[in-house]
C-alpha cells in the first residue's frame, strides 16, 4: 500500500478535503472511508460528512488496485464515437453489460478489458466506466466513459436530465393512443426474474409514440423516452398497458418465438453534452439486420422509412404532455 498524508488549512467536510486533494470522485472517497483506508489523528473510524478542522493530520492508504483477468470475447462491437474522455458503442443483442456471479460468459467489460480501457481508481477496484446499462437482449447505443472526471460528469448528466435516450421497438399490438406511464418499479413479488409496477417501488417514468403501423394492422414500430432508468422499464410501463414487444416472452409476449431469437427493442438514440467542453452531441444508430428485416417484410416500407431517423422520432415527442 502507498500512504499519503493532508493537512487542511480550513475547516471542511473529509469527503470534500480527499476529493480535492486526491482530484477523485467523492464516490471513491467514500469507497475509501468505507473501507477503513482513511484515519484522521490514526483514528480509523472515519466519516465522510466528518467536518476537519484546521491541522487535523488526515492518513490515506491507497491499496494496489486487482485487475481481473478478462474472459476471451467472440463478438465485436462498433464504436459510433470515441476521443480521450468518452466512447458510445453500439452494443449488440445477446451481449451482458457486466459480469454477475451467475454469469459466466464474456461480457461488455471483458471487451473494454481486452481493448485496455479502464478507470484509474483508488478503492482497491478495477472500473471500466460503464455509465448506464441496458439489458442483454437489446442492442444499441452505450456511453462508456474513459476517465474519472468524464464518468462522473456524465452519470450527472444521467441524473439532471441533460442526456437522455429515445428506444425503437416493435410491439404485439398498436397503442391506442401516444401515452406517458408514470408508474413505480420494482421487483416482481410473484416472479424474481421480473420486474413489475409495485406500490412503493421505485419512480420510474416513460413516454412512448407511436411511429407506423404493419400492413396486417398487427404490429406497431413505437419510440419510448425514458425519463428514469430502472430496470426493464419499457418492457414493464407495456406490460402495463397490455402491450409486448416482439420476443419477450418474460413480459408476456406469446407469438412464435422459433422465429425471433431475441426481444425487438433497441437504443437507437441519445443525446448528452460533452463531458470536458459542454457542447451538445447526438448519436444514432440503425436498426440491426434483424429487425430491419421484419420491419421490411411487414411494413410499408416507402410509406415508413421516413421515421425511422432521429429528427422525426424525436419530434414526435414535442406534442406529449
Amino acid at each position: 500500500m502507498n500512504s499519503k498524508q493532508f493537512i487542511p488549512t480550513q475547516e471542511i467536510r473529509l469527503d470534500l478535503f480527499l476529493s480535492s486533494e486526491l482530484n477523485v470522485s467523492r464516490n471513491q472517497i467514500e469507497q475509501l472511508i468505507k473501507k477503513g483506508f482513511v484515519s484522521v489523528e490514526r483514528k480509523q473510524k472515519a466519516k465522510s460528512g466528518l467536518k476537519l478542522q484546521v491541522g487535523q493530520k488526515v492518513t490515506v492508504e491507497l491499496p494496489e488496485v486487482v485487475k481481473e483477468e478478462a474472459l476471451d470475447v467472440d463478438f465485436d462491437v462498433e464504436i459510433i464515437f470515441e476521443d480521450d474522455y468518452f466512447m458510445v458503442i453500439n452494443k449488440p443483442s445477446g451481449v451482458i453489460v457486466h459480469g454477475a456471479p451467475s454469469v459466466h460468459e464474456a461480457t461488455l467489460v471483458d471487451w473494454l478489458k481486452k481493448k485496455e480501457i479502464s478507470l484509474s481508481t483508488i478503492s482497491g477496484e478495477e472500473r471500466h466506466g460503464i455509465v448506464h446499462r441496458i439489458d442483454k437482449g437489446t442492442s444499441g447505443l452505450l456511453v462508456i466513459a474513459k476517465t474519472n472526471e468524464a464518468h462522473e460528469k456524465l452519470s450527472r448528466q444521467l441524473e439532471t436530465k441533460t442526456m437522455g435516450r429515445y428506444y425503437l421497438a416493435i410491439i404485439d399490438l398498436p397503442l391506442k393512443e401516444d401515452i406517458i406511464v408514470d408508474k413505480p418499479i420494482s421487483r416482481n413479488p410473484h416472479n424474481r426474474l421480473k420486474m413489475g409496477i409495485v406500490e412503493g417501488g421505485k419512480n420510474a417514468k416513460t413516454s412512448f409514440a407511436k411511429l407506423a403501423i404493419s400492413q396486417n394492422n398487427k404490429y406497431e414500430l413505437i419510440a419510448a423516452k425514458l425519463y428514469t432508468g430502472r430496470t426493464h422499464q419499457i418492457r414493464v410501463h407495456l406490460e402495463a398497458l397490455q402491450r409486448h414487444i416482439l420476443g419477450d416472452a418474460l413480459y408476456g409476449f406469446k407469438g412464435n418465438l422459433d422465429k425471433l431469437k431475441r426481444v425487438y427493442l433497441h437504443a437507437f438514440s441519445l443525446y448528452l453534452q460533452h463531458p470536458i467542453t459542454g457542447v451538445d452531441m447526438n448519436f444514432t444508430t440503425r436498426l440491426p439486420e434483424d429487425i430491419q428485416e421484419f420491419y421490411n417484410k411487414n411494413f410499408n416500407k416507402e410509406e415508413n422509412d421516413g421515421k425511422i431517423c432521429q429528427e422525426f422520432v424525436v419530434s414526435r415527442f414535442n406534442t406529449i404532455n
